[in-house]
């Protein structure tokens, strides 16, 4: 049995939590929150018998064997940071950090600790993800790769109103790149690896953060497009062109149905498991990487080089956060 504890109670967690009662060796024990009050509302709900306010308290439970974090992403540094030298495991929203700097440092703090931690980036989990790798030599030599995942946001409506939104907000390390490019951007690195060279371009929004961008990358062999936005929808799918064929990806964080069209015009479709949240995937993942020990540097890497395109691309977009201010002052 895993003992866990939550950090955040919004929306993404519930969806997480929606998961975890198909987990046998799952156990909420813990909620933490802001408000005390919030903490326990969200907990009773769920089983939990313990509600924090207060960070520290949290690192000093000795009854919490794992975190996950689903707090705005500029706190994700700080709290992994202080939950895994406590011995903690931590589960951690994308994205991991606010930038490569902070997920390195992340990645070696657990080490350090022998604890695990994990971006939980739920595409890279799912069947659908490793089904696509695993038929990409179908079509032949690859030229081209187009991951796009645009999705207008439930909270645009309102950031458009002026109310505060925490997804269009800098000072939080969000924006449209950090809340939605960066699945595209870890699709991309998972399947092709670090591009030699990235051009990047975005729609801004009225307060200076990007609300849709474009990033071309460029490979020996091949050209690979990311496109993103949070403030207008696309119902195209990914595709990846090869010199035999083309495969259509129907949703970059969801890919339950793959189809491959090969030049003779005949067509292949690749059957994916249903799954209505693939959350379940990256909870099971970790879980059982705490069980059995086992090695995530494969997804450790993805990760850290998504955070490095990521940091390219807000370096030539002009995104700047807090957070990247104290980078040089880190330990």
């Amino acid at each position: 049995m895993i003992k866990f504890a939550t950090i955040g109670t919004s929306k993404i967690t519930r969806k997480l939590m929606e998961v975890a009662k198909d987990c046998d060796d799952f156990k909420l024990v813990a909620v933490y929150s802001r408000e005390k009050a919030t903490a326990e509302s969200f907990g009773k709900e769920y089983g939990a018998e313990i509600y924090f306010d207060h960070l520290d308290d949290l690192e000093k439970c000795t009854s919490v064997d794992a975190v996950y974090i689903a707090s705005p992403n500029s706190l994700h540094y700080d709290q992994a940071i202080q939950l895994l030298r406590s011995g903690k495991h931590v589960l951690c929203e994308k994205a991991m950090g606010s930038n490569a700097k902070e997920v390195d440092t992340m990645l070696q703090v657990a080490k350090e600790n022998n604890v695990l931690l994990l971006e939980a980036m739920r595409s890279l989990f799912d069947p659908g993800q490793r089904l696509i790798k695993d038929n990409l030599y179908k079509l032949g030599t690859i030229r081209r790769a187009t991951i796009n995942y645009c999705q207008y946001s439930s909270r645009y409506d309102g950031f458009k109103r002026g109310e505060r939104t925490n997804i269009f907000d800098g000072n939080l390390s969000a924006g449209a790149l950090m809340d939605i490019g960066v699945y595209c951007v870890h699709s991309l690195i998972d399947l092709f690896g670090s591009p030699n060279e990235v051009s990047a371009s975005s729609v801004f929004l009225a307060n200076g953060i990007d609300g849709a961008g474009s990033i071309l990358a460029k490979y020996d062999t091949m050209i690979a497009e990311v496109i993103y936005s949070k403030i207008t929808n696309s119902y195209l799918p990914s595709e990846i062109q090869g010199e035999a064929g083309v495969m259509l990806i129907s949703d970059a964080p969801n890919p339950r149905k793959i189809t491959i069209r090969y030049n003779d015009n005949s067509e292949e479709i690749i059957e994916v498991e249903p799954c209505e949240n693939n959350m379940v995937y990256e909870l099971r993942a970790f879980m059982k990487a705490i069980e059995t020990k086992k090695e995530m540097s494969r997804f450790h890497e993805v990760s850290l080089e998504a955070m490095k395109l990521m940091d390219q691309v807000r370096s030539q977009i002009g995104v700047k956060f807090p957070a990247d201010y104290r980078v040089e002052f880190m330990k």
